[in-house]
């Protein structure tokens, strides 16, 4: 499997399209959906082309939007079998938006969605942001090829595990590919802060413990991607450990290991793999989790 090469330098205002424009399909997922635990009915779906939504419904319709990163375009998929997108090389964030209302307009679906990006500094409303913003296909393309290397990693990651676990998904408020397992224990309420995110979603998300690890790409803020993990609240001993590979970001308060560092490895998927369960394993011990009772060795069916 083929691991690309990905930096801020090459990537970054590509990735940054790419998150506000990600932004935009979630947000329509959240207008048309009942709340479900920790938000997980809003990430987009990894598939073979790029990021989906999962199914929306409203008005009696289904659909879905698709980030189709070898279309270059997000795709409009509809319950009557028809196809229509919008080409990501539209210019503006302003312009990509005012042609997706446009696109769901014209085939008679719900258009209205919360306008601001979430999760950024200083949000400029999708509809006002005129900044040039430039979009490499060669770019999209080699982010796709990532995620489709490391997204087998994760899933075997997450296969062993019997307790309570997210699917892997992809949260486009942080632009991130993220896993998460959980204790079965409630957790502190949490301090919330994040920019321009309701707290009450943030102590919502976090209601129980948990140790959650996953892929960040960059995106507005550009910067070159890491793989990541933390834990929620943090156990006592939690950032002391040694690790095989990676260490503690003081920065961020989290496990990292730098994407370009797996990626040149003899065998990028071992360590990502390694990495994943070290730092389930910290967690797990110094949190005292039940281990017998929540880990499982995967098998096939």
């Amino acid at each position: 499997m083929h691991w690309p090469e990905l930096s801020a330098e090459k990537d970054g205002e590509t990735f940054a399209k790419l998150h506000l424009v990600s932004q935009m399909l979630g947000k329509m997922k959240v207008a048309h959906s009942p709340w479900v635990n920790h938000g997980w009915h809003i990430a987009l779906q990894p598939v073979p082309e790029g990021l989906a939504t999962l199914p929306i419904t409203a008005d009696g319709r289904r659909f879905t939007l698709t980030l189709d990163l070898c279309r270059h375009a997000t795709v409009l998929q509809t319950d009557n079998g028809t196809r229509d997108d919008v080409s990501l090389h539209s210019g503006t964030i302003a312009d990509h938006h005012r042609a997706l209302v446009r696109m769901l307009d014209r085939h008679g679906l719900p258009s209205k969605f919360h306008g601001t990006p979430n999760e950024v500094e200083n949000p400029v409303p999708f509809a006002k942001d005129d900044a040039p913003r430039g979009y490499e296909e060669d770019s999209a393309m080699r982010l796709r090829q990532a995620l489709s290397a490391m997204l087998p990693v994760f899933d075997h990651y997450r296969a062993g595990f019997a307790g309570k676990s997210s699917p892997v998904h992809f949260f486009w408020g942080s632009f991130d590919l993220a896993v998460t397992r959980f204790s079965g224990r409630d957790a502190p309420e949490h301090p919330g802060g994040l920019p321009n995110l309701p707290d009450s979603i943030t102590r919502e998300a976090y209601s129980h413990e948990v140790a959650s690890a996953g892929f960040w790409a960059g995106g507005v803020v550009p910067a070159d991607p890491i793989f990541y993990a933390y834990a929620y609240p943090e156990p006592k001993g939690y950032r002391g450990e040694e690790l095989s590979h990676g260490g503690w970001s003081d920065e961020l308060s989290e496990w990292v290991l730098s994407y370009d560092e797996v990626r040149q490895a003899d065998d990028p998927a071992k360590m990502l793999g390694t990495f994943l369960e070290e730092t389930y394993r910290v967690a797990a011990r110094t949190a005292q989790w039940d281990r017998d009772a929540l880990e499982r060795v995967p098998v096939r069916p």
